[in-house]
């Protein structure tokens, strides 16, 4: 079987307009700037409308994103998508791999249990060098890759609820 690989971008016509919560980190401030900034181009590409809040660190996003879906979604606007931010450098202690473990998994299962697409813009990584080299957004570009990751699953969530069903 022969298949074609998913497009890289999002149609612009599938997420306009999207709703998107944005949780950032701010434990690093200017990687948390760097990846926001990345985001917000991604998502204003997009014509998203963006909510951005800030958490003391990574290990607080998930519950974040948790709340605010779960507030919006009773207030009757929920969200469509969301981007976390942050990032964790190893240390001296064993710390880093419960906090780079504990918040993937933590936004994995409010994805997948809530059918909400998320993009994870948390970057796990050795040294503060390589923080920066993935946050840049003249670089790797992580905080705009995790939000065209979102808006990817939007758009592909979009398409599958307008499939009519039981199509071959």
């Amino acid at each position: 079987m022969v298949s074609t690989p998913p497009a890289s971008r999002p149609s612009p016509a599938i997420v306009k307009g999207a709703r998107v919560l944005v949780v950032e980190a701010r434990y690093y401030e200017e990687l948390a700037d760097e990846l926001l900034a990345g985001a917000r181009a991604a998502l204003d590409a997009a014509e998203a409308e963006t909510t951005v809040v800030t958490v003391p660190g990574a290990l607080e996003i998930p519950a974040a994103i948790a709340i605010l879906t779960e507030a919006a979604a009773r207030a009757g606007q929920p969200y469509d998508a969301a981007v976390a931010l942050g990032c964790v450098i190893r240390g001296e202690t064993g710390h880093y791999d419960i906090v780079a473990g504990e918040s993937a998994r933590a936004l994995m299962d409010l994805s997948v249990a809530g059918l909400l697409p998320l993009g994870n813009g948390i970057l796990t990584v050795e040294t503060e060098a390589q923080a920066f080299a993935r946050a840049r957004v003249s670089e790797m570009n992580k905080g705009g890759g995790a939000a065209e990751a979102a808006l990817a699953v939007l758009a592909l969530k979009r398409a599958a609820s307008a499939a009519p069903v039981g199509e071959d």
